[in-house]
């Protein structure tokens, strides 16, 4: 059957700005991208994040027989910033240019065989303004100014000490282009950053009962000592610590067998991204539960909305998640230990696939007041408190009185840890507007407490969060940290727009969000995720937009 347009309907859609939302009544092409990826994540082995100054560099330092080794140093010339930097904005920078600088050095006095003299000379050149921005940025920061990555604590001091020896080396060396370091240099350590938390990790490394498996995921710092580990751990899977790093340091310099599991794994991530490696993969079980979730906060996996039916994952995404499940949780990848934020947003991601879970598996992490992402971390995660509360309210598991113990003790926790001004800030991403997002869509799927004050109070906190995201809005319509971005765009979309119904003030502001995020989404996503240095997971990343952008049409398409 045809239907005919008519002069009026014409006049309607002519009538509509192309970047308008589309009706409830308009199927938009967020169901074509959601099963792209949800596809793409299902049968991905590794998951698709972005390459790593700071690892990349490792693998120049300490791997030059690993294939790949000239685009790795190709990959660091290019990515070298005008300032002699690498990496992102302010203490951010650290980490990458340390080790950048000190592979690059390192390159120019022990040059791999048959490395061209023209790039040997670009090394140097490069190694100077790297040593130039590296003191510049060590006299500059304090230990309290360096952001809360993974293992920072350790990898600055270590890093420094390598690159003093390096120093130490060039002062009785003939190499050219580098006169002006062969004086005395001082590479201070940040202000009140000590060895003392490298000299711990080394003693633990050394000692006769194996490590703890997170630290196994910067194993690089023990530098020598790292290769003593062989007979102390299986690793038959091939990944050390989810790090081709730290994987690296376990085979030792000069690996006798080239054949095992671990150098496969090495060879499979360097082909993967043409010689440059990223610093935590693989990421599959972590890149799967955030993509579900992201998908089904928007409606596209679930009940479905007005725009069309909810998109059908493959069967076998449901399946290969719960295999994951141990008896510990999950972990992010192979390689790296169950933590309570994967655990439960797995957990989430399965109730929207409509597989039944049971949530005891965070009793593990309960530390009384809050959830630990594993035991014995440094900081506490307000993002992974979110995704636990989430767990624990939107699970189909019954009501006990652990669980309504935790559901309070999780959401007041929360409460507490909110900024003055509104957001959330946390340990794994450098933007607050992610941490507010995950913290804003747990409190209002935790739903009414059944005590006036408590509902009052996480109301009061969301309203305060809502406000922050308004009062925060770019003129282009964008939000972000240091720039307009669209994933932390995504992200205020949907702290506007996720689980509640929106006034005019900000209708009008989602309208200029959705705007740009229209214009944005295919522009190459700025790293802000935390690992040993930023980086992107890309799926992750695009679920996040895709999700905000169907929510968007859906909820303005409405009104």
């Amino acid at each position: 059957m045809t239907t005919r347009s008519t002069p009026m309907a014409d006049r309607m859609r002519s009538s509509r700005r192309a970047d308008d939302p589309p009706s409830s009544r308009e199927h938009c092409s967020c169901h074509t991208d959601a099963a792209d990826l949800l596809t793409a994540v299902t049968f991905g082995q590794m998951g698709s994040i972005s390459p790593s100054i700071y690892e990349t560099a490792r693998l120049v330092a300490t791997a030059p027989w690993l294939p790949g080794h000239r685009a790795r140093i190709e990959h660091l010339l290019v990515a070298q910033r005008r300032d002699g930097a690498w990496g992102g904005p302010d203490a951010y920078a650290l980490v990458p240019t340390l080790s950048a600088t000190e592979a690059l050095l390192g390159t120019v006095l022990a040059p791999p065989p048959r490395l061209p003299g023209a790039l040997r000379a670009r090394c140097a050149q490069a190694a100077g303004a790297g040593l130039t921005a590296t003191r510049r940025l060590l006299e500059a920061l304090r230990a309290a100014d360096l952001p809360d990555t993974p293992a920072v604590e350790v990898i600055v001091p270590f890093l420094v000490a390598q690159l003093r020896a390096r120093l130490d080396e060039l002062r009785r060396s003939d190499v050219a282009g580098l006169d002006a370091w062969r004086t005395t240099v001082r590479l201070p350590l940040p202000r009140g950053l000590t060895s003392r938390a490298l000299r711990a990790v080394l003693a633990a490394l050394s000692g006769p009962t194996p490590a703890p498996m997170k630290m196994l995921h910067s194993l690089e710092v023990a530098g020598e000592t790292a290769a003593g580990l062989r007979g102390g751990r299986s690793f038959a899977l091939g990944p050390v610590g989810a790090s081709p790093a730290a994987t690296v340091a376990w085979l030792g310099p000069t690996p006798a067998d080239r054949s095992g599991a671990a150098t496969r794994y090495l060879r499979t991530v360097i082909t993967a991204h043409r010689g440059p490696v990223p610093s935590v993969i693989p990421i599959i079980n972590f890149e799967r539960a955030w993509v579900v979730n992201s998908l089904a906060l928007a409606g596209l996996i679930g009940a479905g909305s007005a725009a069309g039916p909810a998109v059908r994952p493959p069967r076998a995404l449901a399946a290969r998640m719960a295999a994951a499940l141990g008896s510990r949780g999950v972990a992010g990848g192979v390689g790296l230990p169950p933590d309570a934020d994967t655990t439960s947003a797995t957990l989430t991601a399965l109730h929207h696939l409509g597989v039944g879970t049971r949530d005891g598996l965070l009793r593990a992490y309960d530390t009384g007041s809050h959830f630990c992402t594993w035991p014995g971390e440094r900081t506490a995660s307000p993002t992974t408190n979110a995704h636990v509360l989430t767990a624990l309210a939107t699970g189909g598991a019954r009501r006990t009185a652990w669980r309504v113990s935790a559901i309070r003790r999780t959401a007041d926790w929360l409460c507490d840890t909110q900024n003055r001004d509104g957001f959330w800030s946390d340990k794994w991403h450098a933007s607050p507007f992610y941490a507010t997002a995950c913290v804003v869509a747990a409190l209002r799927d935790a739903g009414p407490a059944g005590d006036d004050r408590t509902d009052a109070r996480r109301a009061e906190a969301v309203g305060r969060a809502v406000a922050w995201v308004l009062a925060n809005q770019r003129r282009d319509g964008s939000w972000g940290r240091w720039s307009g971005t669209a994933e932390e765009t995504a992200y205020a979309l949907q702290i506007l727009l996720y689980g509640t119904r929106p006034d005019r003030r900000t209708r009008a502001a989602a309208k200029r969000g959705h705007r740009f995020l229209l214009a944005s989404q295919d522009h190459d996503p700025v790293p802000l995720w935390h690992d040993k240095d930023l980086y992107t997971p890309g799926h992750v990343v695009r679920a996040a937009v895709v999700g905000a952008r169907h929510l968007t049409e859906q909820v303005l398409g409405q009104t």
